[in-house]
């Protein structure tokens, strides 16, 4: 397969996205031009958890096979997003005293300052949990804020706050397991709530500090950006399935039905429509609750300029934005896949996730090997050096 050829799959609960791009072919936004995208219906996963890989292999090669006929190429490689309840991120605050005696900072303090990092990294956060990246959010030299890296400055200390990015390894082990039998190498893996960012959010909402919450069909995925860069993720165990059941038992009809009432198609009966709203709007203040009590712990609650960005199937249903507005106090909207191409031909089956891992993708050749002593760092800087290329001006 070419390298001007980039593949991206997002595997979810209800569906398999895969989205092939051409670096050779550009957007309006300078972004590599979508060439096929398939989707087939995802079976053997819950709660983002791969439950058996026979049947997720079955549904990757059916939504592989559908973006391969589009785009009139065979591919063999891919990028994977990672979701799901086992994800998670964990801030850790460091600190290191400089080892020169001019207290000029060095390549090895930074070094020093990872490895102090990932030492300080709770047991709980590292317990069965795979690192896929880090994320230094932050670096202060004798106290004061440093922007970027200090290589170079003096300072007798050097603090750095990193967001470590982890996954359950089995979870992990189980989704590059399916892809692999499924006939696709995997390049690489990303947390899928950053790839979608990729494509929502802009560059202006995410240094203004925003959140870009996906609800999805069985979890709500939220990441926080400040300053051009990740500041927190966080997966809940709930979505849009749970406001199906509860419109179910609300008003004693079936699944099937209640659904096709959710996405508002007609179904050729007539129920009570205040009832509806009040069942439906009572899940999503749960949902805002989940976010907000986040927020809360960040210290940014009713603090993000940009507000929040809602994506994924439940950001189809009415008035969820001015819900959003009016229970975390916060600007809102309905994320918009016309940042791809300005157009809004995936709406209905949003590839937000599937098309940031073809762009994280374009740039996995481009960053420098640092020569430094642990291989454990010496793949994770490669890693971090891919990431961070995203979030810079």
């Amino acid at each position: 397969m070419s390298r001007n050829i980039i593949t991206g799959i997002d595997i979810g609960t209800y569906h398999v996205k895969v989205v092939i791009a051409s670096t050779k072919e550009k957007t309006e936004r300078g972004l590599p031009k979508i060439i096929g995208v398939g989707v087939a219906d995802s079976r053997g996963v819950r709660h983002g958890y791969v439950t058996n890989v026979r049947d997720v292999a079955d549904s990757i090669r059916g939504a592989v096979a559908v973006a391969e006929e589009k785009a009139g190429v065979k591919i063999k490689k891919a990028f994977v997003g990672v979701g799901g309840i086992g994800l998670n991120a964990t801030a850790v605050t460091s600190s290191i005293i400089t080892s020169r005696a001019d207290a000029e900072i060095t390549e090895i303090d930074l070094v020093k300052l990872r490895e102090q990092c990932e030492k300080d990294l709770p047991q709980s956060a590292k317990a069965n949990r795979r690192i896929i990246y880090e994320i230094p959010v932050q670096y202060k030299i004798d106290n004061f804020p440093s922007l970027g890296a200090p290589l170079g400055m003096t300072a007798n200390k050097i603090e750095q706050k990193t967001l470590y990015i982890t996954c359950l390894e089995h979870h992990v082990a189980d989704l590059i397991a399916a892809v692999n039998e499924a006939g696709i190498e995997v390049e690489d893996i990303m947390a899928a709530p950053i790839a979608a960012g990729f494509v929502t959010l802009t560059k202006a909402q995410k240094i203004a500090g925003c959140i870009l919450a996906n609800i999805g069909a069985e979890t709500v995925s939220i990441a926080v950006f400040e300053n051009n860069i990740p500041a927190s993720l966080e997966v809940f165990p709930i979505g849009s399935t749970d406001i199906t059941n509860d419109i179910a038992l609300g008003l004693k009809i079936p699944l099937e039905e209640a659904e096709q009432i959710k996405i508002g198609a007609i179904t050729g009966a007539s129920y009570p429509r205040k009832k509806l709203e009040e069942i439906i709007s009572a899940r999503l203040y749960d949902i805002f609750e989940l976010i907000e009590a986040h927020l809360k712990k960040m210290g940014r609650n009713g603090l993000l300029p940009a507000g929040i960005i809602i994506t994924g199937g439940g950001s189809t249903l009415n008035s969820i934005d001015d819900l959003a507005k009016a229970a975390l106090k916060l600007p809102s909207r309905i994320g918009s896949m016309g940042l791809i191409d300005g157009k809004s031909s995936f709406k209905d089956n949003p590839i937000s996730v599937a098309y940031g891992l073809c762009i994280w993708g374009v740039h996995t050749d481009e960053s420098p090997e640092i020569d430094i002593t642990a291989d454990f760092f010496k793949n994770l800087w490669k890693k971090l050096n891919r990431t961070i290329k995203q979030f810079l001006p």
